[in-house]
């Protein structure tokens, strides 16, 4: 079936070192977020967004609050840009000579020019490369027609799962991109508070799973699923959940951590007569499933038409 929507496809596996170089760039930006923004809850304050020309890390504030800037890595005119409230404008070409430690010193430095003091744990995260940023010289792999279409599919995404986030009452995360997972996620809070978690758990896992959530996400494959795909997860994972119905057909569950989780593969939704409506019903499914069988007041959170207040 012809692709409705004209979304490009986005094969994993001949593209594992172009989308390794970006996620190495969207961790640095994403380490500088953490080490200056103020804390939220559930890590919602080191995120990056999808914007109208590509990947940004929304305002980071600095000298005590009273400026902010913001680093976007532009798909359209591909370059790297520092904006800041004082009417500063930097940026410098990304290409597929330019290695990770050129990405990071060059960043480093207009930082500096700008007087923007940051010191972040210069190495990546859970990613097996142990080297310092500055050091990393093997990726250098950008690849403006892959960021691209990347950058176009997932502007697409964060639009449907907007739309979705919108038909629940209770406590929803912005869509956001985590950067040490690569992922696209938006997620719903029940409000009642999950099971401690064991001591020696990650200090990323603590916060994230404070409470009951299903959480929805879209990333772009890795080594266990090499291709890009859609998910869901309900946490904690109540038993049952793998036998609940979802949408559409080509969905499932599989076990991922010791846990069920439903996966729709992007290909499988690209060639769909309603790209976003088969999105959305498998959004909606997910969550249906979780919240029932995690007891969830499904009533209670559903967000009705205005004709209908």
């Amino acid at each position: 079936m012809e692709n409705p929507l004209q979304l490009p496809n986005l094969p994993y596996k001949e593209n594992v070192q172009k989308k390794m170089t970006l996620h190495l760039f969207l961790q640095i930006i994403g380490k500088i977020r953490l080490k200056m923004t103020p804390r939220k809850n559930h890590w919602w304050y080191i995120t990056q967004y999808i914007g109208t020309r590509g990947f940004t890390s929304g305002p980071i504030p600095y000298n005590s609050g009273s400026d902010q800037f913001e680093i976007t890595i532009n798909v359209v005119d591909q370059q790297l840009e520092v904006t800041t409230s004082r009417g500063d404008f930097d940026h410098f070409p990304l290409h597929n000579t330019l290695t990770v430690a050129d990405f990071y010193k060059q960043l480093m430095g207009i930082l500096e020019k700008r007087h923007i003091s940051v010191s972040i744990v210069n190495v990546p995260f859970d990613l097996g490369i142990e080297k310092p940023f500055d050091e990393i010289t093997e990726y250098h792999h950008y690849d403006p027609d892959y960021t691209k279409d990347l950058w176009r599919i997932m502007l697409w995404i964060n639009n449907v799962f907007t739309e979705f986030s919108g038909r629940f009452y209770g406590k929803t995360c912005p869509v956001q991109l985590y950067w040490h997972s690569f992922d696209l996620v938006v997620t719903r809070f029940s409000g009642n508070e999950a099971p401690p978690m064991p001591a020696d758990a990650r200090l990323s896992d603590k916060d994230a799973y404070t409470h009951e959530c299903i959480s929805f996400g879209f990333w772009p494959g890795d080594e266990n699923v090499p291709e890009p795909a859609f998910y869901s997860y309900t946490y904690p994972s109540p038993k049952g959940i793998d036998k609940e119905p979802i949408k559409p057909a080509t969905a499932a569950w599989i076990e991922s951590n010791g846990s069920p989780m439903a996966l729709l593969k992007y290909k499988d939704l690209l060639n769909t007569e309603n790209p976003r409506q088969e999105l959305l019903n498998f959004l909606e499914s997910t969550y249906q499933a979780g919240a029932k069988k995690a007891n969830w007041d499904i009533k209670k959170f559903r967000v009705p038409d205005l004709e209908d207040l």
